[in-house]
């Protein structure tokens, strides 16, 4: 039974028992602790944990998943072992509240035994130890003696509170020449019971409406079916592999089976996960994708192939998988133009990055390359740690990970000690005034500061003088020092209705506003002082800041859903913004975004600026900088029905207010990254 196969026996199954049958949600989930979709439960964990209406009682889906990231991460397994993958498909049927222990394990049994017709003999099945219930529905329905497990195996829960519940696993018998326990017998369905809720105790209350959840695997599933014990091995993996013999001209082997392997697995998770909207980047998802890519690449060139690879084996994904996923065929054009650029780019990578490495190995000790030109590798050409690690494991040389890990950790400091030097003068000093939180404060002219702190020529002191150029800090303050892309307010420190101070920058340390510039006039720490900005200024940023949110809703309304933001300028004068894309926009497609950020600036659109816990701002479906690190509350930025961020900045309160905005240039700063530069306001005009 090939794999479509057993996906429309699965779906055809379970629709005639009641279950509506749904597409796969997409490999990007709505959810910002996740990089990928990692389970067929992730797109109804709303619905499951109960802050989501459920849409129907009985769901059925093969959900496309990926595990190559953060903690769940099976990349460095795949390729060595006949059971790991990036990409895999789970097969699923739900219960919203409908039936429960009884309907799960008749509909897994039946399926099991009747449909795909297996031995009941060589199906093996584990319950909870708690789980009495389940225990005796095995019994009566199957015959079958569960065995009982303890937490670590048989229960399921979201967290350390919250729904959780018993589950129920099935295993099947590979083979009793198998001398390995568990590569004998491999699970094959999960069914999961939530049927409490946890307190922070560890009390358990049964929940009101109780939820199914189950999970088996299809590679796995087909390996059974086609009494294989490599995944590899079954009809959709073995076409792939054929394929790729073809582009490399060399046949697979005992020997070379393991670098087939990788890129019949990573074409699924890069041709997937590119049509799916994820741009190969130097970040988060991209990163990952782009990681994989380059790692079937490198496999293609173990077997002595050179040039693309996996833009050319692509057709073959869709003529496997295309008719389940017509998302595949639809983004062809796309995908190939997306991994053909990644494929230039990391060819011409490899050949400068293997000059260095080259030119190294002749003086590295012990065999082990020293980490700080392991880094150089990763930062200047590329390479990530792994590929490094695996072009030398064939020559018996290690790396010395530790001494990579201490540069990673030396260069961040560096960036992040980086404030055109305010944050190295101030911290250098061993010492921070107790400021108050600058951020909450409204512009106005009728507040009192007093002067904590003055900085001259690098060191602290108590006086200053006309002509000197200083740092200050007060203890609280109307600026808003450059954060987030957006910079810092320009403006003045008033004492008694004069000038004292010309402030030039409004710089931050940590939660500190620094305000940079010349004095007019004698200063000493304790004097009260007035802060004003430059209201004009301010006006005309706060229009950029918000247009800057318009521009990323339109660029993943025109271009596609994970264009994501990789840095940004808002000042005054213009907006640089960049994002994650992998080609140059055409010109219809930039004249489309500047059309439509024009729209939602005529429609004069109210923005809500709303201060709320970060757990309340992930409920609302805010926009986050994946790896950005959010205290407890944060600001959310809303700006109609059409932007929704976490953001600090200063922005207006109805789009009408930023005027017009105008796409001056878009072009290429680096491999799948792109950037805009936008006029707004009177400068659009």
């Amino acid at each position: 039974m090939d794999y479509n196969s057993i996906r429309k026996q699965f779906l055809d199954y379970f629709e005639s028992r009641g279950h509506k049958i749904v597409p796969s949600a997409s490999l990007i989930p709505n959810d910002p602790t996740l990089l990928f979709t990692v389970a067929g439960m992730v797109p109804w964990k709303g619905i499951l944990q109960g802050t989501e209406a459920a849409f129907a009682p009985r769901v059925a889906d093969v959900q496309k998943c990926i595990r190559a990231g953060g903690k769940h991460n099976d990349l460095d397994e795949v390729g060595f072992d006949g059971r790991h993958h990036t990409f895999f498909e789970m097969l699923g049927n739900w219960s919203f509240g409908d039936y429960f222990k009884a309907g799960a394990i008749e509909m897994s049994w039946e399926m099991l035994t009747r449909v795909l017709g297996l031995d009941p003999d060589k199906i093996r099945v584990t319950t909870h130890i708690s789980d009495d219930e389940s225990t005796e529905l095995w019994r009566k329905i199957a015959g079958k003696e569960a065995i009982r497990l303890g937490d670590k195996d048989n229960w399921w829960s979201a967290g350390d509170t919250g729904p959780c519940g018993p589950c129920t696993e099935m295993f099947y018998d590979f083979g009793d020449d198998i001398a390995d326990e568990d590569n004998r017998w491999v699970e094959i369905w999960n069914d999961v019971f939530m049927q409490y809720d946890r307190d922070a105790n560890g009390n358990l209350t049964p929940l009101p409406k109780q939820n199914v959840d189950t999970g088996g695997g299809l590679e796995r599933w087909a390996a059974m079916l086609q009494g294989k014990r490599d995944n590899f091995d079954t009809d959709l993996f073995q076409n792939l592999i054929h394929a790729t013999e073809d582009i490399v001209g060399v046949k697979k082997t005992t020997e070379n089976f393991s670098s087939f392997k990788v890129i019949a697995d990573h074409l699924r998770a890069v041709g997937f996960s590119i049509a799916d909207g994820v741009i190969p980047s130097n970040t988060d998802r991209g990163y990952v994708i782009r990681r994989i890519l380059r790692r079937a690449m490198r496999h293609g060139q173990i077997l002595g192939h050179k040039g693309s690879l996996l833009s050319r084996l692509y057709p073959a994904l869709i003529t496997e998988m295309g008719a389940a996923y017509p998302e595949l065929a639809r983004e062809q054009s796309r995908v190939v133009e997306i991994i053909q650029n990644e494929e230039n780019s990391f060819a011409d990578m490899l050949q400068n990055g293997m000059k260095l490495l080259e030119n190294e190995l002749p003086k590295i000790n012990n065999n082990v390359l020293p980490g700080d030109v392991a880094f150089k590798l990763f930062d200047t050409y590329g390479f990530p740690l792994d590929l490094t690690q695996m072009i030398l494991r064939d020559r018996n040389i290690a790396v010395d990970v530790a001494g990579f890990e201490k540069s990673m950790a030396e260069q961040k400091e560096r960036s992040r000690a980086n404030t055109k030097g305010t944050r190295t003068l101030w911290e250098s000093q061993g010492q921070l005034p107790a400021t108050d939180d600058t951020s909450k404060y409204a512009p106005t002219r009728d507040m009192q500061s007093t002067v904590l702190a003055i900085l001259r020529d690098g060191e602290f002191v108590t006086t200053a003088g006309a002509g000197d150029d200083v740092e200050i800090a007060l203890d609280k303050t109307v600026f808003y020092g450059t954060q987030g892309g957006q910079v810092g307010d320009a403006g003045e420190l008033m004492r008694d209705a004069t000038a004292v101070m010309t402030v030039s920058e409004a710089a931050r340390v940590d939660n500190i506003v620094i305000h940079k510039g010349r004095l007019n006039a004698d200063i000493s720490i304790g004097d009260v002082v007035t802060p004003v900005i430059n209201d004009a200024m301010r006006e005309q940023t706060t229009r950029a800041h918000t247009a800057t949110h318009l521009l990323q809703a339109a660029l993943q309304q025109v271009l596609n859903e994970d264009v994501a933001q990789r840095g940004s300028k808002v000042s005054p004068d213009s907006v640089r913004f960049d994002f994650s894309f992998g080609r140059a926009m055409t010109a219809d497609e930039k004249q489309a975004v500047e059309d439509l950020v024009n729209k939602w600036i005529a429609a004069n659109m109210p923005v809500d600026h709303a201060e709320m816990s970060l757990d309340a701002a992930h409920a609302r479906g805010a926009m986050a900088l994946f790896g950005e690190k959010y205290g407890d509350r944060v600001k959310v930025i809303t700006a109609g029905d059409v932007s929704c961020e976490l953001c600090g900045g200063t922005h207006v309160h109805h789009t009408g207010e930023i005027i017009k905005a105008k796409v001056n240039k878009e072009k290429s700063i680096s491999s799948g990254i792109r950037r805009i530069t936008m006029s707004v306001g009177t400068l659009a005009e």
